[in-house]
């Protein structure tokens, strides 16, 4: 009967091991796609930089007046912090809405093959960086929800897992677009 008693503990204990190790693993894997996604939203923001950048060269002859809000667009280093990255949303935020501004401004840039080709390029990046937030935010999410959930969180305390931040809207991007014709 004892070595019954000691086996059934001895089984237990086992078995909250590899519960705790699986649950560990699971967060490393989850907090890996935490990073690959923060890293797709870099790649959306270069591929956004590299657009712009080529179709810039393209557009000069067409927009000299605006050569400089182009050419200071973009400085993407590696190594952003998550709040250089809502930043830097926020100014290629700004460079489309001059770009459209500039649409307006001059109605022959509009009716060029070229700059229409430019808002099409935009609109597709702007539309791959929207994926990549949002993925990101979904991992974020599912993250953060598994560290605060019992008994896995008694895991990530263990091991002091921390939290992952949202990517977030800044206020200026929340305000709503006033549009004047």
């Amino acid at each position: 009967m004892a070595a019954f008693i000691i086996g059934a503990l001895i089984l237990v204990i086992l078995l909250i091991i590899v519960w705790y190790i699986s649950t560990m693993n699971t967060f490393k894997v989850m907090r890996v796609k935490v990073d690959e996604a923060e890293s797709g939203i870099d790649v959306a923001l270069a591929k956004r930089s590299d657009v712009l950048t080529k179709m810039l060269d393209t557009c000069k002859g067409y927009m000299k007046h605006e050569a400089e809000v182009f050419a200071d667009v973009i400085k993407l280093r590696k190594g952003m912090t998550l709040s250089e990255k809502v930043k830097l949303s926020e100014d290629m935020d700004a460079l489309q809405k001059q770009i459209n501004i500039t649409a307006e401004a001059y109605p022959d840039l509009k009716s060029g093959e070229t700059f229409i080709m430019l808002q099409k390029s935009i609109a597709d990046v702007e539309e791959h960086l929207q994926a990549a937030r949002r993925a990101y935010n979904g991992n974020v999410s599912k993250y953060n929800q598994r560290l605060v959930v019992f008994p896995a969180s008694i895991v990530a305390n263990a091991c002091g897992m921390t939290k992952c931040e949202f990517f977030e809207a800044s206020e200026k991007q929340r305000e709503d677009v006033k549009i004047e014709f």
